[in-house]
């Protein structure tokens, strides 16, 4: 894989942007913190070279001075919203959130349930962290919030809040997901801070869109991509051009809260510090692409992607139209369609002419390598198999795992698991593989074949299974998959 992000310079001048804005502020900052933190897949799949802990790295550096507090939204509680990218609900993942940035040194100072009304799932939820011995704060729905400065600034609005202890310089307040009202909660402990005499400060920590880069650079048309479910829109942002005549890139939300947030910061210390919104971040990630032609081609290609992830969630029923045509509007402002993705021709064309289901890989060198579904692998398990082969320098035409093992395995599937479908999946194929690699050379080199999978790039013209999927992101293979079932 290409590298085009130099991650050893953005670990450095991160964290020592961060530790010049909390010295601006009078060594207390509250620093919200959107996107993911320890598992931001996106960014090292636009910016290759950038590490999916990167951040979490990062403010490593920082974790004697920092501190951390997890926002959920009661809301989300009462729905069972669900990290669709982990599959689990938003509460579970308040708790594994706080173990993982425990188990890595961080200091878990608190959990914040906002837009708290007194519901019961809520109160549930706060009775298990209290038996689980972690602290816990409200805060409330404010009625009219953003919008109504006067009670949003009053003691009626943010001095009702739970005031959250804290006792370290830097505060970083995160969450499962969008829409937990982080930023709230760090403007509520502004307003409360100041009642008790100290000048705290606010930053906001968001990799995209990359300020620095232009509004149409395919890093920014990324991230529009990835967030075309929530209709966010990548704008100049019009504050900072008129306070310092240049160019900074910021989006829709960030460009409408600045006017109610310029009016909540002049309500709490009769100024605002910031001019712009470009100005409340500290992202410095721009500053690091070490090579912008590698990182504009992974752009182009996670839009793509990201088309494909939009008309599979379609076809299941979980998205609607008009996520599927703002991405499509996207692809056409980038100029590309999904040819630009090598796989996808490769594999459609075999399976035009097979008449079955079939894959292609783009593997490190650029070669292309396709596979079709049999009577005994489905085509990823099949494709997987090809690939290893050719990189381990073993003849297409051996036969790895002989018939005679992989029909006792068929017959355990369908008469024992009473599966429908008899065809070996990839995590089968492995373990297979696995058995006959004690005495089997080849079978051996084949599996040490499959690092060298990280990085490449799939397409199925069927929606793959939950077991490829998971079997391609742990070799960190990248995928995509027509919008037809499989049978």
């Amino acid at each position: 894989m290409k590298i085009g992000f130099d991650n050893d310079k953005y670990l450095r001048i991160q964290s020592e942007h961060i530790r010049q804005r909390i010295a601006q502020f009078g060594n207390k900052l509250y620093l919200e913190l959107g996107g993911k933190l320890f598992d931001d897949f996106h960014a090292s799949r636009v910016l290759p070279g950038f590490q999916p802990d990167s951040k979490l790295r990062m403010l490593a550096q920082l974790a004697d001075t920092a501190e951390i507090v997890i926002v959920i939204s009661a809301r989300d509680i009462e729905r069972n919203k669900v990290r669709t990218d982990l599959g689990i609900t938003y509460d579970m993942d308040v708790l594994r959130l706080r173990e993982a940035f425990i188990s890595r040194g961080f200091c878990v100072n608190s959990v914040v349930v906002t837009h708290y009304n007194g519901q019961s799932s809520a109160d549930a939820f706060r009775d298990k962290l209290h038996r689980l011995g972690i602290t816990t704060y409200c805060h409330y729905t404010i009625e009219g919030y953003p919008t109504n400065v006067d009670l949003i600034d009053s003691d009626e609005g943010f001095g009702r809040n739970d005031y959250i202890e804290t006792s370290r310089p830097l505060v970083i307040v995160t969450a499962p997901g969008p829409g937990s009202g982080k930023m709230a909660v760090c403007l509520s402990q502004l307003y409360n801070e100041h009642k008790r005499g100290v000048e705290a400060g606010y930053a906001k920590f968001e990799t995209f869109p990359v300020w620095s880069l232009p509004l149409k650079h395919p890093v920014n048309i990324a991230y529009e991509a990835a967030t075309a479910d929530l209709n966010d829109v990548n704008m100049i942002d019009p504050f900072h051009l008129e306070a310092y005549g240049k160019t900074a890139i910021n989006y829709n939300r960030d460009i409408e809260i600045f006017p109610v947030l310029n009016a909540l910061f002049e309500g709490i210390y009769g100024h605002n510090p910031y001019k712009s919104p470009t100005d409340m971040g500290v992202n410095m990630v721009g500053f690091c692409i070490s090579d912008d032609e590698v990182c504009c081609h992974a752009s182009l290609d996670e839009i793509i992607r990201r088309h494909f992830t939009a008309l599979n969630r379609l076809a299941k029923g979980e998205a609607c139209d008009s996520e599927v045509s703002k991405i499509a509007l996207l692809m056409k402002q980038a100029r590309i369609t999904t040819a630009f993705r090598r796989p996808v021709e490769a594999a459609r064309a075999r399976a035009a002419s097979s008449g079955v289901p079939c894959s292609a890989i783009e593997l490190p060198d650029g070669e292309i390598i396709t596979s079709e579904t049999s009577e005994l692998l489905g085509t990823s398990a099949a494709l997987l198999l090809n690939a290893i082969k050719h990189l381990a320098g073993i003849d297409h035409g051996v036969h790895l795992i002989p018939q005679v093992m992989i029909e006792p395995i068929q017959h355990t599937k369908t008469a024992y698991l009473r599966s429908r479908n008899k065809r070996l999946h990839t995590d089968e194929v492995l373990v297979a593989l696995s058995v006959l690699s004690t005495h089997d050379e080849q079978c051996r080199r084949a599996l040490d074949s499959l690092p060298l999978l990280k990085g490449c790039q799939v397409h199925s013209t069927v929606m793959l299974g939950e077991v490829d999927r998971k079997i391609y992101t742990k070799l960190g293979v990248g995928f995509t998959c027509d919008p037809t079932a499989s049978h």
